[in-house]
């Protein structure tokens, strides 16, 4: 018979599974969290001896032997101050576990998103991966700091405490059992009803959907007040909070039988054994034994409500906690971009070769490459495109908005895979190159600048880890950064973000420029590396590059033609088709879609101008 595919745990079990990553501490907890419920029932068996022995001599009180009760009074105390002994040790233990498990689980996280396609993360919002990484993996911490050790006494403490009900007396006993076992019944129907699973299910996506748009929102809330909006006019905001709200109203009223049913039983299981215990009353002949036994069960029986109500808290954190761990498990799921793994000799070579001193003249060709950010043919960002970029040579992308320039540069370092296609580098398809070895020949600068809240000096330098701080100020004078950098209170230690430190667009774009050059990698890839610049920074940046890119394989991504007239080749995409290939001078002379964006380049330069004389004039 063929084995059947072994299913993904979920729920509780899932939630187990992950505690099990560290294993020793968890069992070190469970057994200090067991011991801790069976010890915290002693002072009740203290109760019911001292009971016992009261109503033995009653009503000659003064006959008892103080000493006994005296006796029992210190068991009960020893049986508090063990209790918290115990339970004290259990969280010591889940605590350790916990944080062990919150660290492996975020460096897990964090590393699996790193290697997860680009086009996963433009997809599914920075907001949802926060409310992962932040909520639902801390909310796990949680689980395994506090919840697991409640767990566990909530299953033995029934145990015992249905035990000792029976064992003073099963007739009682059987009546508060049959309370507690209604209790349950209700809180598991509630558990189980399909509306209130659905609904969970619901409300957690809702809630990513709506933090999601939060975080967009605050992203925004420059252009949001420029315009007089409010939270009410943004739209996509205003919809995930009524969206919230209309899954949340619901999911709550969907308990409200439930919980109204269980709070009354659990808090009221003597009314149970009153009725029972006055038809005894009427009917024994051993008062004194009766009396013992059931003021023994109406001392008792109050404390089977909180048991109760732990097994009800403990039941629906866990639920709301696993809903969240089947988002981590969703996303962990999902497939890396596959790396190479093989051993092979020509490979482990050129991978030898790239990670070297002197790795340089490094070509890239793509042959016959289409990509599609949904995967099929049926709306490709680029169709069929081939061409070159010498070592050496600085090759340039120009072409009208959504006609794939920027895609060419994300496909270069693996941001997407092609759909199809190859991209070679030195000859060797990128699919067949460790993500190390091609990471380290690749310098970018994009558009987008993301600074980090660090030093100045340290920023420049996480393009290069080993760059000493000659270097750093080296590439930061290259790329036009050093006056404004020394300009600064505390110059290369000034950490971006803090108070009073405000960088302009262009200058962000400067300190990127000099993370690339400290890199000195062999391949260049610029995404409007000058768009923020003003027109002598712009032409000294120019400069600056003429005598980094040497002997390198550069590839500009460019919007304003000027800046790429003494670009070596220039490519020319419209419709994710690559329509022209030449130098400036060869594209102006064939006359075709280049010269026409050429001209409406000049036209758009002379506009301005013109514009300043009409101000002039008026």
């Amino acid at each position: 018979m063929e084995q059947g595919i072994k299913q993904p745990k979920t729920g509780l079990a899932r939630l187990m599974e992950i505690a099990a990553m560290r294993k020793g501490l968890v069992i070190g907890s469970v057994i200090l969290s067991a011991a801790a419920s069976i010890v915290s029932f002693v002072p009740y068996l203290a109760i019911y001896f001292i009971i016992r022995d009261l109503v033995n001599v009653y009503p000659a009180v003064e006959t008892i032997e103080a000493a006994g009760l005296i006796r029992y009074g210190w068991y009960a105390l020893a049986g508090v101050l063990l209790n918290i002994l115990l339970y004290f040790g259990a969280l010591m233990c889940s605590h350790l576990a916990a944080f062990g498990t919150l660290y492996e689980l975020k460096v897990n996280f964090a590393s699996h998103i790193a290697k997860l396609p680009l086009g996963f993360h433009l997809n599914y919002g920075s907001g949802k991966l926060r409310k992962i990484m932040d909520e639902n993996i801390e909310k796990i911490e949680g689980f395994v700091a506090h919840q697991l050790p409640d767990i566990v006494a909530s299953f033995v403490a029934p145990i015992v405490m249905i035990a000792i009900l029976l064992y003073v007396n099963w007739i009682f006993g059987l009546c508060a059992l049959v309370g507690i076992v209604m209790a349950l019944t209700i809180q598991f129907s509630a558990y189980g009803n399909d509306g209130a699973k659905g609904m969970m299910t619901k409300y957690q996506h809702s809630l990513e959907e709506m933090n999601n748009a939060t975080v967009e929102y605050i992203r925004g809330i420059s252009v949001v007040k420029a315009f007089k909006q409010t939270v009410y006019s943004f739209r996509r905001l205003n919809d995930t909070i009524k969206a919230y709200t209309g899954f949340v109203i619901p999911y709550t009223l969907s308990w409200e039988n439930y919980m109204s049913a269980f709070t009354t039983l659990v808090n009221n299981i003597y009314l149970f054994i009153i009725p029972v215990g006055i038809i005894m009353g009427m009917n024994t002949s051993d008062y004194k034994s009766f009396a013992m036994t059931f003021i023994f069960y109406l001392v008792f029986v109050p404390s089977i409500s909180t048991v109760m109500m732990k097994i009800m808290y403990v039941t629906s954190g866990s639920m709301q906690i696993s809903s969240g761990v089947e988002r981590l498990d969703y996303i962990m799921n999902l497939d890396k971009l596959p790396e190479v793994q093989e051993n092979i000799e020509r490979l482990y070579k050129f991978n030898e070769h790239l990670n070297g001193k002197n790795a340089s003249n490094l070509g890239i060709e793509f042959n016959d490459v289409s990509f599609s950010y949904t995967g099929t043919y049926e709306d490709p960002a680029l169709s069929n495109i081939s061409f070159t970029a010498h070592p050496g040579q600085i090759t340039a992308v120009v072409g009208p908005s959504g006609s794939g320039k920027s895609t060419i540069a994300h496909l270069i370092p693996r941001f997407y895979d092609v759909t199809r296609g190859i991209i070679k580098i030195d000859g060797v398809d990128i699919r067949k190159i460790t993500f190390e070895s091609l990471m380290n020949q690749v310098s970018f600068v994009f558009q987008d600048v993301f600074l980090f809240k660090q030093s100045i000096m340290e920023n420049i330098r996480m393009g290069n880890a080993g760059a000493s701080d000659e270097d750093v100020v080296r590439a930061a004078k290259a790329a036009q950064c050093h006056e404004f950098i020394m300009r600064l209170s505390e110059g290369y230690q000034t950490v971006i973000g803090t108070k009073g430190v405000h960088l302009s667009g262009g200058e962000k774009q400067r300190l990127a420029i000099a993370r690339a050059i400290v890199k000195d990698a062999p391949i260049i890839i610029l995404d409007e590396a000058t768009a923020f610049a003003d027109p002598e920074n712009e032409h000294l940046i120019q400069k600056a590059f003429e005598k980094l890119m040497k002997d390198k394989t550069v590839i500009i991504i460019a919007h304003r033609l000027s800046t790429i007239r003494g670009a070596d080749k220039i490519l020319v995409m419209d419709g994710g088709y690559l329509v022209e290939e030449g130098t400036h001078e060869e594209l102006v002379l064939k006359g075709g879609k280049y010269n026409d964006m050429w001209n409406m380049y000049k036209g758009a330069l002379d506009w301005k101008l013109g514009y300043k004389e009409i101000r002039k004039h008026a």
